[in-house]
């Protein structure tokens, strides 16, 4: 059995080093839709895989990118200084902010998170199935657990000009 929660965030981001120069030379925004699939090899006593109100963190991560401007740590050092100057929320992350670069650090973010899940209600084993991340209506990106493989970063290479707290 599989079990999805969707949350939503605006963003902003240049696509550096992609095929189109519109993505590659300009900002631009998207109004993110991000789904999260859960699976488990039981029901809990409640008969469901997880009550959704377990995944306020994934939930409080995911709105850290809400209205911020998502930047690319290999970006120009000058860009980044304005980003910075002009931008009171920036998120800096190790990979491209394409849909593919999303799915993929939230993958790795949000496994971590569900893994330090404690079980409270005679949960099985859950396991984090896929993060699909919606760029436009017509497009998405969903990373797996076999393309862990592609990751080379680390929790510390991401970073936010704000409190993770504050997100809202």
């Amino acid at each position: 059995m599989i079990i999805r929660k969707l949350f939503k965030f605006e963003g902003a981001h240049i696509v550096r080093n992609c095929s189109s120069e519109k993505c590659r030379e300009n900002i631009h925004g998207h109004s993110y839709i991000v789904e999260v699939f859960i699976t488990s090899d039981k029901l809990d006593d409640g008969y469901m895989i997880m009550d959704f109100c377990r995944l306020e963190k994934v939930r409080n991560f995911i709105e850290s990118f809400d209205h911020t401007y998502t930047l690319w740590q290999k970006d120009n050092k000058d860009f980044k200084a304005f980003i910075y100057k002009y931008n009171r929320r920036v998120a800096e992350i190790p990979v491209s902010p394409s849909a593919e670069g999303f799915a993929l650090m939230f993958f790795y973010v949000i496994d971590r998170i569900i893994n330090e899940i404690p079980a409270v209600n005679g949960e099985g084993n859950i396991q984090l199935h896929s993060v699909r991340v919606h760029e436009t209506a017509t497009g998405y990106a969903e990373a797996f657990r076999k393309d862990l493989v592609l990751v080379n970063f680390t929790m510390d290479d991401i970073h936010f000009s704000f409190s993770n707290n504050q997100s809202k």
